[in-house]
């Protein structure tokens, strides 16, 4: 993924001086690559304390100043994939529109904490999908997980409920439970969630110690929408975003960030089983500043 690439820096910037009508334009294009237009005028304004009047040598100058002050707007934001360990059992509660690969997200969640020698058990709470439920439970085969579900159409916290009980009797390390992400029914979902966190916290009060949201940074500026909704529902402790591989979208973690101050704790980059990666600002910085 080449983040800058189809907005055509390098034409921006060839042979000429930093004055305020190329730092508009400046603007305009990282507002065109989702970094929102918060970040965008916070870019423009550090690019023009540093450059203007002087000569640009090439676009290179242009992509390491630019992966240097994104890998500082992201660092505080950072949440490595281990902190989701902390406690045994712990539970986490993984929340995400259809289609975002939340699914899968989980299966992968899994897999790196079963090859770091934890015991895992999904909980399919997304109980009005039978293609969820299957799905999660071929991810449990595959990677050697423990599988909680119900009869679809089951009360999702009732799911929830039974994973996180039998994650206590097993002894289980991580539990995580899949959810519904039917947006269009909106008030019906978060009466689904409300009951979730409701009996969850009858188990434990400190039940679930996480609320994980997966984006689909395809979706560009309607992620932020998405955080929006989600946030009505839950107190969300940390982001995932999937598909960073396909798109040049990646900018919307920026404009996230800069809105709602939440944490990232990994990135999808393809669809193998090793493609989720613990967050790193300065790798992503990087990765998005590449020419």
């Amino acid at each position: 993924m080449k983040f800058f690439e189809n907005f055509k820096f390098n034409n921006l910037f060839s042979k000429k001086k930093i004055d305020e009508s190329l730092l508009n334009k400046f603007e305009e294009l990282l507002i065109e690559s989702d970094v929102g237009t918060e970040m965008a005028s916070e870019l423009k304004d550090k690019f023009k304390k540093e450059k203007i009047g002087k000569e640009i040598k090439n676009e290179k100058e242009i992509f390491n100043f630019l992966g240097l002050q994104i890998s500082k707007m992201l660092s505080p934001y950072e949440k490595k994939l281990d902190r989701l360990y902390k406690n045994s059992p712990s539970i986490i509660v993984v929340a995400g529109v259809n289609g975002v690969g939340k699914t899968t997200t989980i299966g992968k969640l899994g897999k790196l904490f079963k090859d770091n020698g934890k015991k895992i058990v999904f909980g399919a709470a997304d109980t009005f999908r039978a293609a969820a439920i299957d799905q999660l439970e071929l991810w449990s085969k595959k990677i050697g997980a423990d599988f909680v579900k119900s009869e679809l159409g089951t009360d999702p916290a009732a799911v929830g409920y039974k994973t996180a009980k039998f994650a206590e009797e097993k002894k289980i390390d991580i539990a995580f439970i899949d959810t519904a992400g039917r947006l269009q029914n909106k008030r019906n979902l978060m009466e689904e969630y409300k009951k979730i966190f409701t009996v969850l916290k009858k188990i434990n009060p400190e039940y679930p110690h996480e609320t994980i949201l997966v984006l689909d940074a395809t979706t560009g500026q309607n992620a932020l929408n998405q955080v929006e909704e989600f946030k009505k529902i839950s107190n969300l402790t940390g982001l995932i975003i999937t598909k960073l591989d396909t798109s040049a979208k990646g900018g919307i973690l920026l404009a996230i960030c800069k809105k709602y101050g939440l944490p990232i704790i990994a990135v999808g980059m393809g669809e193998k089983e090793s493609d989720l990666h613990s967050f790193d600002s300065d790798q992503f910085a990087k990765i998005l500043a590449k020419n």
